[in-house]
């Protein structure tokens, strides 16, 4: 039987369709055939022409995963483009992958080494994420609807029959609570659900991992990983996102109870049947958070072993939860107790919403104790971050300290209010800000510290291939995600809030509040955004600076080009300083903003600690400047959810959009969900499982199978060769052996490499050159990188790097009557050496005994 090869091609993020990837030629008629399917189905697929022939020397298939993500125009075009407002938990998910350190077999990480504890962090962190949206949830239940929101009139502006609740038996005591507390608890009722869903989503490939390092014939014991993408149960963790998902919907649903319960123990503290049930309550909520804050960090959560059992830890933190929930439900149905004034007197009076000019409605009377959690809550994440950045950078001693700033500051701010008996009482000019500032200050000092560890020590690949932000790549990726869920969260109470004001009061005061961290959100979002387009105009400085180099290089000591020529070099610089922009600026770029963006933040959190509104109503001079920011702030983060989820889906319908804002979505939903198992789903989880068994399939055929293939070129695209890279260190070496690897448009060096350092970095990317060596001592790779591509670049990991000429030429040749395109990310199976090198590696693999490569 004639010696066959496999060319299987897998695309990038541009999800595009199997012709245009196997090369056939476009019918405009409509009439032609399209390419047969050969294996898969409707959402990932094997694509071959349908005039393959089973003799042919070289047969190109294709492999089709863009679905996974992008999908046709369909009704799931619609689920998947809500599944980008689930963006932040998306970016904390990816910064569990950005740390630094992590040892390549997962079973030798401790607890206690670098990258355990920062592990820890970043669960922790992705914990905290949850509450976020869970205490936005529950402000517009529980304090903008539930108890600000006290009359029909107000009642009337919201969607839906909530006039109930502003008479009768409601409007007594904290009946009314009890409603509001169902909205965060839909909230996480719907997020269990999606989550279900997309679980259902990743399972359709077969469970129980089985390891693929495990050769019994050449290696009676599996060898010793030097990869974590080796682990055989790196894609296969439904166990672990099952157990974690009740972790995060347990403690969602504690912190959402704590709202209305603990506003109602300190308004009327709790004596008689009041504090047995107030007690237990507590008791369990209590318990919820300590247990979970606990098993994130364990290794029967942090390890991924497929479809195994929640366990006792995940069992007991679900009957709490759902002791703590009927204690609370309890508690706000019995009448108010003889303890404390009656809640009626903390409410807003009636007929706010029809006149705001009425006496005490225009006093803020939000709900007691929601601004401070929420201050709170949000101080505490920043000094997470920092610990994550300081951890990840220079080791766990550096932990010392944010972790005593973390200790200090509440003691600090208990001092002052006069809460720590036995102590002399704070001067009386002593302001929290005071406290705060030089707090948060000394806690981001420890991001300065040296950078310590091994990855310190490796040598680059190349320029610009050293490590992203100095090793704090993970508080990096993170604190873009919690930005993010803080101007969701901000705008949305927001957005609430200015429905239900109705029209504004005389004096520029509303009648319904929000809480005041949301206003200082909304300024800080102005400020931001400020930042963000100054980075942008420096950006855009810096491509023209570029693009005018580029050309001066293209037109020097060339006297002979005319205007035709000169205007094609302006073209073709323009691509070549894109390419430099993304490949030697960008990191430093968003560097740059994340430091910006780092300290407004924590300005912000210390500013939500004072108390205090950014300038009153009605304010004139720079405090209505200040003021006329903060509203706009707020406005437009009312509207952020809704552009957000309206770019997702022109991502998914728009080509253009796709290849600009795609490839960051798809290098988020690459990665596993080990951190926030409520992120959207990982299409890789599907996409490298099936690769993996088509090829071992084909491979594994006898040898009077018509469908026998002697070698596998395994070609990947931009983002498909990350996948193609993933699925190659999962492979058995008996298989590897008979498979090169044709990489191009290929982002592993200065994308992957420098923001993924223990999966992509130098010595991580050697692994897979090394495990792609053919025993003749020849490296069964090849990649093909273009100056004018902007996510395409060389990987000089010991690989064999060929440059593609882009254009072909600067005018018209050979009969033509077109200029040559300039193809930069794409094309790359059309050129002239693409095609020489697949030639010769076919006919490498064509051979029974390789020979080794000569020129």
């Amino acid at each position: 039987m004639a010696e066959r090869v496999l060319e299987l091609r897998v695309h990038g993020v541009s999800n595009t369709p199997p012709d245009q990837i196997l090369g056939l030629p476009t019918d405009p008629t409509g009439v032609g055939q399209p390419p047969r399917l050969v294996s898969g189905g409707n959402v990932t697929g094997f694509y071959r022409a349908s005039d393959s022939a089973p003799d042919d020397p070289v047969v190109v298939e294709a492999y089709s995963w863009g679905q996974l993500t992008s999908g046709a125009r369909t009704a799931r075009d619609v689920e998947r483009a809500l599944w980008t407002l689930l963006l932040p938990f998306t970016l904390a998910n990816v910064a569990l992958y950005a740390r630094p350190g992590i040892p390549p077999d997962p079973d030798t990480e401790r607890w206690g080494s670098r990258s355990g504890i920062t592990a820890w962090l970043i669960r922790l962190f992705c914990l905290s994420l949850t509450g976020t949206l869970v205490l936005a949830a529950a402000g517009i239940g529980v304090d903008l609807i539930a108890w600000q929101c006290v009359d029909h009139e107000c009642l009337r502006r919201l969607p839906g029959s909530w006039e109930f609740l502003g008479r009768g038996w409601w409007r007594a005591d904290a009946h009314a609570l009890a409603a509001g507390l169902l909205v965060p608890l839909a909230m996480l009722l719907v997020l269990g659900v999606v989550a279900w869903r997309t679980y259902q989503y990743e399972a359709e490939m077969p469970a129980e991992p089985r390891s693929p390092l495990a050769d019994h014939c050449e290696h009676p014991t599996p060898p010793a990983l030097a990869n974590p993408l080796q682990d055989p149960t790196f894609w296969g963790g439904e166990g672990q996102l099952r157990r974690a998902a009740v972790l995060h919907l347990c403690v969602g649903a504690a912190l959402a109870a704590a709202v209305p319960v603990g506003a109602v123990l300190v308004m009327d503290p709790a004596r008689g049947v009041r504090a047995v049930v107030a007690a237990p309550t507590v008791a369990a909520l209590v318990a919820v958070v300590a247990i979970a804050v606990v098993a994130v960090g364990r290794p029967w959560l942090t390890r991924r072993s497929g479809a195994t059992p929640l366990g006792a830890w995940s069992i007991a933190v679900g009957v709490l939860t759902g002791v703590a929930l009927v204690g609370t439900f309890t508690l706000l149905l019995l009448p108010d107790g003889p303890a404390g004034s009656p809640l009626a007197q903390w409410r807003p009076p009636a007929g706010c919403a029809s006149d705001p000019s009425l006496a005490g409605c225009l006093t803020d009377h939000s709900l007691p104790g929601y601004d401070g959690l929420v201050a709170w809550l949000a101080t505490y994440q920043v000094l997470l971050l920092m610990a994550i950045g300081t951890v990840a950078r220079s080791g766990r001693r550096a932990l010392l300290v944010p972790g005593t700033v973390g200790v200090l500051l509440p003691l600090g701010m208990a001092w002052r209010d006069g809460w720590l008996s036995g102590l002399p009482t704070a001067p009386d000019g002593l302001r929290i800000w005071m406290l705060a500032a030089p707090a948060v200050a000394v806690a981001a000092t420890g991001l300065l510290l040296p950078r310590t560890g091994s990855d310190a020590d490796q040598q680059p690949l190349g320029a610009h291939t050293d490590m992203a932000w100095g090793g704090r790549g993970a508080a990096v990726i993170a604190g873009f995600g919690w930005m993010m869920a803080i101007a969701y969260c901000a705008g949305l109470l927001y957005w609430v809030t200015d429905r239900l004001d109705g029209p504004a009061s005389p004096s520029g005061l509303s009648p319904i509040v929000p809480p005041l961290p949301v206003i200082w959100a909304g300024l800080a979002f102005t400020v931001a955004t400020a930042a963000l387009l100054g980075t942008l105009i420096h950006a855009g400085m810096l491509f023209r600076r570029l693009r005018r180099a580029e050309y001066t290089r293209l037109t020097a000591r060339r006297r002979d080009l005319s205007a035709h020529d000169l205007r094609r070099c302006r073209d073709v610089s323009r691509f070549r300083a894109l390419h430099r922009l993304v490949g030697e600026h960008a990191v430093r770029l968003i560097g740059c903003y994340a430091t910006v963006a780092a300290v407004l933040v924590a300005l912000s959190c210390v500013a939500a600690l004072t108390r205090t509104r950014p300038a009153p109503a009605g304010a004139s001079g720079w405090s209505g400047l200040v003021r006329a920011a903060a509203d706009l702030g707020d406005t437009m983060l009312g509207w952020l959810p809704l552009v957000v989820a309206g770019l997702g889906l022109l991502v998914y319908r728009n080509d253009t959009v796709r290849r600009s804002v795609g490839v960051l979505w798809d290098i988020g939903t690459f990665w596993p969900r080990a951190a926030h198992p409520l992120a959207p789903p990982s299409y890789a989880e599907r996409a490298v499982p099936e690769l993996q068994t088509r090829i071992a399939g084909i491979l594994a055929l006898t040898e009077h199978d018509p469908r026998r293939m002697d070698g596998v070129i395994l070609s990947g695209h931009s983002q498909g060769a990350v996948i193609c890279a993933a699925t190659l260190l999962q492979l058995p070496a008996r298989w590897r052996r008979r498979i090169w690897f044709l990489s191009y448009g290929c982002q592993l060096t200065r994308l992957y490499g420098r923001i993924f350092p223990a999966y992509f970095g130098p010595a991580r990317l050697r692994v897979l050159a090394d495990s792609l060596t053919w025993p003749a001592g020849h490296v069964a790779w090849t990649n093909f990188w273009r100056d004018t591509d902007p996510l395409g670049w060389r990987i000089s990991a010991g690989e064999r790097d060929v440059p593609v000429t882009d254009p072909e030429a600067l005018h018209p040749s050979g009969g033509e009557v077109a200029d040559p395109p300039i193809r930069n990310h794409g094309g790359y199976p059309e050129a002239l050496e693409f095609h020489r090198e697949r030639t010769l590696v076919a006919r490498l693999l064509r051979r029974t005994v390789p020979s080794p490569r000569v020129g």
